[in-house]
């Protein structure tokens, strides 16, 4: 089963890269390929480092928040590049599509977290926009993600003959 997807995916280079006079120049259907692990998703990529801004920035929130509004908004983060890993490697289609779909979740919860934050006068200006436009960035290739894989599933059953009753 392949899970070759479109949005939200990069590639390394690799040894089908050929070198060229100006350097190493990758091999042009290499961007069609599927990562080959879920590291290689852009969308997780992005997602972690979405957690890292998030664990910096809210290191600042009152010691009162530790258990309250810190801990949300960290799980909430967390949650996203995770569910993209747990997905990925469940190696089905639907249950991938299943586990974006969470991250998805876990992406409103988190921007409902940074807008109660900026609320509570937590965040800085600065630091609420740089959060936000992150998490749009990261929401935007979960969901172009979660598109790609619904797609996948759709072609995959018109190709499946009817089953008998």
């Amino acid at each position: 089963m392949g899970l070759g997807l479109g949005a939200g995916v990069s590639t390394s280079q690799s040894a089908s890269s050929r070198v060229g006079s100006g350097g190493i120049v990758p091999a042009p259907w290499l961007r069609m390929l599927a990562p080959t692990v879920y590291r290689d998703l852009d969308a997780w990529k992005h997602a972690m480092d979405l957690v890292e801004q998030c664990y910096k920035t809210s290191a600042n929130f009152p010691r009162a928040e530790l258990y309250g509004l810190t801990s949300q908004l960290r799980r909430a983060a967390v949650s996203i590049p995770s569910n993209v890993a747990e997905g990925y490697c469940r190696r089905t289609t639907k249950v991938y599509a299943h586990h974006v779909s969470i991250a998805l979740g876990s992406h409103g919860e988190l921007e409902t977290c940074i807008e109660l934050a900026s609320r509570l006068g937590f965040l800085s200006a600065t630091d609420r926009h740089g959060l936000q436009d992150k998490s749009d960035s990261v929401g935007r290739l979960v969901s172009g993600l979660y598109r790609s894989l619904e797609e996948k599933i759709r072609r995959d059953d018109a190709r499946r003959p009817p089953s008998q009753p």
